[in-house]
This record gives structure tokens, C-alpha cells and sequence, in this order.
């Protein structure tokens, strides 16, 4: 039967890791791997990982060189790639596996659903679902999930600094179109509110409109994680 390896690169999440990595223990039991790749945390993560992972992998920093190295030492044949925030749906790994199989995708994604109650959060769900849908490219938080064989065969993400989840995606839609699954990933908001939803609004804009005009990632990720040297 076919398994996935779920790979988690996180970097501080000792907040919130542990309840993620717990929700995925059912997986764990029914054969698939959970691997944890640290960017570098000061915090608790490694420890609050332990119990609950495959594998853990500390040697990278870049969320794109951990999620490369991830893969590297994945065993499955379906990769699936988690934020350490965002919660699987229900049986995520039958609908992945036989609407692979179904629909004949060798990539996809998941809908997504932010954690929050305020009204807004519901629209910028919706848009950024029907976006995905629409142009093929999913992001980071829709939990991409992709066959290993093609993801050795465009050599994984590009290792950039910002933008590699759409980087990946322009890649992977040139081979096969994705599988988008309507059932979503629980999501935290906490990044929305923290910075003020309108504000957040405006910067994913802002920065998908300069990587659009092929600005550095390098320079861009300096607007979206200002705290990072």
C-alpha cells in the first residue's frame, strides 16, 4: 500500500508543534512517517518533537533547504509537506493516495481554512482557494503533497528565501496538473492577526507582485520575516 512521508520544517514552534505532531499520530499508526527538519529553534521544539516523529533533522536552516533535506530522507512514495501550525483533515491520507489515484495527479493540494472567527478571515479563505484553483499554484499552507519520483526529478524546491511553495508549484504545473482537494487544512491565523489582517493583505500582494517582476527572494524575505538576520 502506498505511504507518505510528512514532512514538517519548522523553526520556534514550540507553541504550537506538539498538538500539530499529536493530531498526526493516527498517520504514525497507520504507517506513514512523520519527519521534523529544524531551522535552528531556541526554544523547545526538538524536545516537544522527539515523542512524536520519525525522524528528526537539525543540520539546515531556510525553509526550503529543510524541506529539500526532508525529502532526502523520506522513505515513502508520496512526499507531503506541513506547516508545524496546520492541522490534516480527516483521513487525509485516503484522499490523497486514491485521488491520486482517481484523478491520475502526481501533485496537489489541500483547501485551506484559517483558525480565526473574525468575518474577514472567511473571504481571504475563499479568495485564496478559488486563486489556487484557478492558477494552479498553491502556497505553503494548503499542505502540498507531491510524488517523490517527480520531486527528485525537478530537484526539489528551489532553494530560495521566500516564494519556494510558488516556485515549486510553476515548476510542478509544467508536468501534471494538481490534484485540489476541497476538504481543508485547519490552519492558524495568528500570523493575520498579529500583523493586522489588512496589513497582511496587502503585503502577500505586495510581495507576490515584486517576485511577479523578479525581485531577489532574498530582498523580499526581508519585509516578511524583518526579525530574521
Amino acid at each position: 500500500m502506498t505511504k507518505i512521508s510528512i514532512i514538517l520544517p519548522v523553526l520556534n514552534e514550540a507553541s504550537a508543534i506538539a498538538q500539530t505532531l499529536i493530531a498526526l499520530q493516527p498517520l504514525r499508526e497507520a504507517g506513514h512517517e512523520v519527519i521534523v527538519v529544524d531551522g535552528g529553534s531556541h526554544d523547545n521544539t526538538i524536545t516537544l518533537s522527539k515523542p512524536y516523529a520519525d525522524k528528526i533533522i537539525q543540520k539546515s536552516r531556510g525553509r526550503s533547504r529543510q524541506m529539500n533535506d526532508g525529502a532526502k530522507s523520506a522513505s515513502h512514495e508520496i512526499l507531503l509537506f506541513l506547516h508545524g501550525d496546520t492541522f490534516l483533515p480527516a483521513r487525509a491520507d485516503r484522499l490523497i493516495i486514491e485521488g491520486m489515484k482517481s484523478m491520475g495527479s502526481r501533485w496537489g493540494r489541500f483547501d485551506v481554512k484559517l483558525s480565526g472567527k473574525h468575518p474577514l478571515l472567511r473571504i481571504i479563505e475563499i479568495l485564496m482557494n478559488w486563486r489556487s484553483r484557478l492558477s494552479r499554484i498553491a502556497t505553503g499552507d494548503q499542505a502540498i503533497f507531491v510524488k517523490r519520483e517527480l520531486f527528485e526529478a525537478i530537484g526539489g524546491f528551489p532553494e530560495i528565501n521566500l516564494m519556494e511553495d510558488v516556485a515549486l508549484c510553476k515548476i510542478l504545473k509544467k508536468y501534471d496538473r494538481p490534484l485540489c482537494l476541497y476538504q481543508p487544512v485547519l490552519t492558524s491565523s495568528r500570523r493575520w492577526e498579529e500583523k493586522g489582517l489588512l496589513r497582511t493583505i496587502l503585503l502577500m500582494w505586495f510581495l507576490r507582485l515584486a517576485y511577479f517582476f523578479k525581485v531577489n527572494p532574498k530582498r523580499l524575505a526581508k519585509f516578511y520575516y524583518p526579525t530574521l538576520e
